[in-house]
């Protein structure tokens, strides 16, 4: 069974790609501006982050970043349309999750942009009595980091897999597509897995930054081809 999705569809589309570009593009752009070091040499990049005096707005502008990112993937699942049982729930699932994603980001940059920067702010400044305690809170706060961030890219990971399910029974999108929105979600797994186990180490960067080209390219072939003229077909 086939269902047509008619061109008013496109416009949900092109605005779904251009969020994803936009949100994607700029959340690399603000991050140049986070301290830097290694992320594991908790002596060393605490003091990096308690002398940041971007650290706040960063963290503010990376969650309208994440924001609007993860609009563009909610808009993408009304703009596909699906009819078919199967694909409705699992964009739905794909939907909600993107949700829960997002309010799990919300509780990460909680953690990272105030918390964590509270803690390491108190330990720079304590008197030598006081600092071993005040580091190991501010190595708890970090640890609670990796274990919010581990499970947010888990699900935002889910939700880019579910979509990319859906947006392949889209008979006139191109397939490549959904392959590589499904691995954009693999990668976010990776980025899980390594912030669970080892925290923000070499491999959870590399999953990052595979993650941040694969929806560039992704969001920006959807945009091209939801662009051109004529009719979508979805399988439902």
């Amino acid at each position: 069974m086939e269902t047509n999705v008619e061109s008013d569809r496109r416009p949900a589309l092109r605005l779904s790609a251009s969020l994803l570009l936009v949100g994607q593009i700029l959340y690399v752009i603000v991050t140049l501006f986070h301290a830097g070091g290694d992320a594991n040499n908790h002596p060393v990049i605490f003091e990096g982050y308690a002398a940041s005096g971007a650290w706040a707005v960063v963290h503010v502008a990376q969650f309208a970043c994440t924001a609007i990112l993860l609009a563009g993937l909610l808009t993408l699942f009304f703009g596909l349309n699906l009819q078919g049982e199967t694909a409705r729930w699992t964009g739905r699932f794909g939907a909600v999750l993107t949700v829960v994603s997002f309010a799990l980001c919300g509780v990460v940059l909680a953690v990272d942009g105030v918390a964590l920067k509270q803690a390491v702010l108190a330990w720079v400044k304590a008197p030598e009595a006081e600092k071993a305690a005040r580091f190991a809170t501010a190595e708890a706060i970090r640890w609670l980091e990796w274990g919010t961030r581990s499970y947010a890219a888990f699900a935002l990971g889910l939700a880019f897999v579910l979509l990319a399910v859906t947006v392949a029974r889209t008979a006139k999108i191109p397939r490549p597509i959904a392959y590589l929105m499904a691995l954009s979600g693999l990668a976010y797994w990776v980025q899980g897995w390594t912030a669970g186990s080892d925290g923000f180490s070499q491999a959870h960067v590399i999953g990052i930054e595979v993650a941040e080209v694969l929806n560039v390219v992704w969001a920006a072939w959807l945009l091209a081809f939801a662009s051109k003229k004529g009719e979508l077909n979805a399988a439902s």
